[in-house]
């Protein structure tokens, strides 16, 4: 986006675009201050941001629940700190983008002033989470019920209006887009709007069962699980129970919903799933524990008289503690006996696990190594190298390929009326490895290029090929 487009191509409408204008704008300080890293690596500094005010929205969203102060504040520890989280929210997600504005409209949805200009917000700041990533529309049902449980009764039309209108007036701002371009329906000569939601709904292949072993969704559960087996099983089995607690309904049916999605037979599931859940998981968790913990005995209140005697508040502090007390400090001790070492461990593996290396220095490659014009050179990378190539010099489009394109788009291959032989470089990463046995152009790249440069060892090495054209 920071250089004019979208996309590297226009093939087809992909995702709304705000979630990529949001990257965008957020993304201009690293570069600026960090020139010389990858672009992947300034844009994963730019999700801090975003990150962190997730972080205080499911704060304020656990006060507007009515959960006491500590009880949001380990909510919002427990989104923060879960080794999901750790991972995924660094990641140039769009469902981070997304999550965070669903947030919000859950935040102003529960509004304690029930104000109609709030409600009325709640619906565009629900519209911009879909269009950053338009799967959190399934939430629309949940949020209504959020609503209805957040507004007075005696102003709950007005208050649904107002959302309605919020939720509306700002989500066909895309639609309009598209159909002020002709390219609202599908036709000959290009891309549409519905054409990409129809695909996007049942044209792509599915994941299989998620029960079943050896498919794409059993081996993403499996590595969610084996990442953080606890909040994904406590949560579930949290929201399950707060079900029937009225003020965690919207947070139990917001699991429930995205749970029954993931879950459906033939669906598609992406790896950043997950992320939609998790702060819902945290507050079902946190704010069960409170609601158990209510049902016990208090302290009774001293007398009025003797609040504020020197005795009784050296009492208090030395009293033996009430069984709410005692409750609470038991399952914070039990919940950090479980859950701390593996988050520990699995923390620390993330934070300091060096990722980025290699794709430091293929980028330093792209940027230093001389190899003739740039503007004439052809290289053939991957999705995260692509803007480093371009910003190293070499001509977007046809100069840097994407590597899908070479055999999938009309457009590019019609630049390469020789084949391989039109290329001069290739970037090989992981994903390009895995994918040159689909692709003919580029096994036959892989078939006539020789090393000149590699980083790293083992499956995530990258290797510069040259490509030798004898001819």
């Amino acid at each position: 986006m920071q250089h004019g487009e979208l996309a590297h191509y226009t093939y087809w409408y992909d995702h709304p675009p705000l979630g990529w204008m949001q990257l965008a704008s957020v993304s201009w300080l690293p570069h600026w201050l960090l020139p010389d890293l990858p672009t992947f690596v300034q844009g994963r500094i730019a999700m801090l941001p975003v990150a962190a005010a997730s972080m205080v929205l499911v704060f304020v969203i656990g006060r507007r629940l009515g959960l006491a102060r500590p009880t949001a504040a380990a909510a919002m520890l427990l989104y923060a700190l879960s080794p999901l989280a750790v991972v995924l929210h660094r990641q140039i997600y769009l469902d981070n983008f997304a999550v965070l504005w669903v947030l919000v409209s859950f935040a102003f949805a529960l509004s304690p002033r029930r104000h109609l200009g709030h409600h009325a917000a709640a619906g565009m700041a629900f519209a911009v989470a879909v269009l950053s990533k338009e799967t959190v529309a399934v939430l629309l049902p949940v949020l209504l019920v959020t609503l209805w449980q957040g507004s007075h009764p005696s102003t709950r039309t007005f208050s649904f209006a107002g959302f309605g209108s919020g939720f509306v007036l700002t989500g066909l701002f895309y639609p309009l887009y598209a159909l002020l371009k002709g390219e609202l329906f599908p036709g000959a000569g290009h891309v549409s709007l519905l054409g990409t939601l129809r695909f996007q709904l049942g044209g792509r292949e599915g994941s299989g069962s998620a029960f079943a072993e050896g498919t794409d969704a059993h081996q993403l559960f499996t590595g969610w699980l084996d990442r953080d087996p606890y909040l994904l099983i406590g949560g579930a089995a949290a929201a399950g129970c707060a079900l029937a607690v009225r003020r965690l309904r919207p947070v139990a049916l917001a699991v429930l919903v995205l749970a029954l999605v993931a879950l459906r037979p033939g669906g598609y599931l992406p790896q950043m799933y997950v992320v939609q859940v998790l702060p819902f998981l945290a507050l079902a968790v946190a704010g069960l524990a409170e609601a158990a913990v209510s049902v016990l005995p208090g302290r009774p209140r001293p007398a009025a008289g003797s609040a504020g005697s020197a005795g009784s508040v050296v009492g208090r502090l030395f009293a033996r503690p009430g069984p709410r007390t005692a409750a609470s400090l038991a399952v914070v001790a039990l919940a950090a006996v479980i859950t701390a070492p593996h988050w520990y461990e699995q923390d620390r593996a993330a934070v300091r696990a060096d990722d980025n290396g290699v794709y430091h220095d293929a980028a330093r490659w792209l940027r230093e190594t001389p190899v003739g014009d740039r503007d004439r050179v052809r290289v053939v990378t991957d999705g995260v190298l692509w803007l480093d190539a371009v910003d190293a010099g070499y001509r977007p489009g046809t100069g840097v390929i994407w590597h899908y394109k070479l055999d999938q788009d009309p457009a590019v291959t019609r630049t390469l009326p020789h084949g391989w032989k039109d290329i001069d470089y290739v970037v090989s990463t992981p994903a390009l490895r895995g994918e040159r046995e689909h692709l003919p152009t580029l096994r036959d790249l892989f078939a006539h290029g020789t090393p000149v440069a590699t980083f790293g060892e083992g499956g995530g090495r990258i290797d510069i090929l040259r490509i030798e054209n004898d001819e």
